[in-house]
């Protein structure tokens, strides 16, 4: 037997990592910008998430939810606390397309309606519902095509208006990115999220914020959505929440009303996933990553646009630690000399000609720059 080829892989192994640091396997460092995928939150092997781990697997590494984890409580407080919504309900699950099928079924249960709208540029995952959710035809199977998902331009609220007075009485929820990340790092507008608001308010539908990678402070606030000053009734997580250990999780508005069985998973919210998602949040809370972050993300850009060539550069966007190098070229052959020749991870984009920087919220200011340089000297 032999893997199911569906990935393009650059032509290195990565065998050990620290930080915003990483080895291959002949011993070549690497700086690390993407996390992969901004999954590495406070940094690889951070000491706090392995001793967790290894504290927790000597213990129990898993039990199904038929019995008591009560750690799981403990997780819930934290995200509570760092994320200002301690009102809210936690579900727990393993991945970011499962937490926003979950926040899409929890939104239809409560609505009693069928429709889900969603934009232009969006990505949402690559199972069933959120698939059909993701402005993606490539990777969308027949099957995959029930009739339940809208879809409308991202940004333009004229447009998302006129969709709603068509089609409002039977839209459950509104999905949106608190930043489009395959899309390009398109950042939603504070009038076009705070619209979303005011026409889920109006027609009675639900507002899903897909933090799965814009979450966990990596903008500067713990949801992306929360900069334009509105709360989603359903924030979906992943990603930055485990540093790695696969985890997903949707915060629950507590107008929403929980009936026994209406959700479920075999591993969500399992003692590992638990113990490394803990980890994280304490991290965030003690060393205030979540303000670091914003700090960090502004100096980055700031030196971005200060020293790459700007007859190279279109435009350079972003929030906090979620970055977009827009070229006027492709960047295509540019991402893989990155990796071959500056030996630094950067990440792609729907639009080949954008590279996204998505580093840990531990990397350093002296990392950052070095960055910078590594970028400037191959354009």
């Amino acid at each position: 037997m032999e893997l199911f080829k569906v990935y393009s892989l650059y032509d290195v192994e990565i065998v050990r990592a620290k930080g915003s640091k990483v080895w291959d396997k002949e011993g070549n460092e690497y700086l690390d910008m993407y996390g992969g995928h901004a999954v590495i939150s406070i940094g690889h092997t951070n000491p706090r998430y392995v001793n967790s781990l290894k504290s927790q697997l000597d213990n129990i590494g898993f039990y199904s939810n038929s019995v008591i984890i009560s750690s799981q409580n403990r997780l819930a407080e934290l995200i509570g606390k760092v994320s200002g919504k301690e009102d809210y309900s936690l579900f727990l699950c393993n991945s970011g397309a499962e937490a926003n099928e979950n926040a899409m079924k929890l939104a239809s249960f409560h609505t009693g309606r069928n429709l889900i709208l969603t934009f232009t540029g969006s990505f949402h995952g690559r199972t069933s519902l959120a698939v059909e959710a993701t402005d993606n035809k490539a990777i969308l199977a027949p099957c995959n095509c029930s009739g339940n998902v809208l879809q409308t331009p991202f940004n333009d609220c004229e447009a998302l208006q006129e969709i709603f007075k068509a089609k409002g009485n039977s839209i459950a929820a509104v999905m949106v990115e608190g930043i489009q990340g395959v899309g390009g790092i398109q950042i939603p507008t504070d009038d076009f999220l705070r619209t979303i608001r005011r026409l889920c308010n109006e027609y009675g539908a639900q507002m899903i914020a897909d933090e799965v990678q814009s979450g966990c402070g990596r903008t500067g606030k713990y949801y992306a959505v929360d900069h334009a000053g509105i709360s989603a009734d359903i924030y979906t997580m992943a990603k930055g929440i485990g540093n790695g250990f696969p985890i997903g999780a949707i915060s629950i508005a507590p107008h929403f009303q929980a009936k026994k069985g209406m959700l479920g998973t075999t591993f969500g919210g399992n003692h590992l996933a638990v113990a490394a998602a803990i980890s994280v949040a304490e991290e965030i809370l003690e060393n205030n990553l979540i303000e670091k972050a914003s700090e960090k993300g502004e100096f980055l850009m700031n030196m971005l646009r200060q020293e790459l060539p700007s007859n190279k550069v279109k435009e350079i966007r972003g929030r906090g630690l979620m970055i977009g190098i827009e070229l006027n070229e492709d960047s295509t052959e540019i991402r893989k000399e990155l990796i071959s020749n500056q030996r630094m991870f950067v990440g792609s984009a729907k639009n080949s000609h954008i590279i996204r920087l998505l580093p840990a919220l531990t990397i350093s200011p002296e990392e950052c720059s070095d960055a910078v340089s590594r970028i400037k000297k191959l354009l």
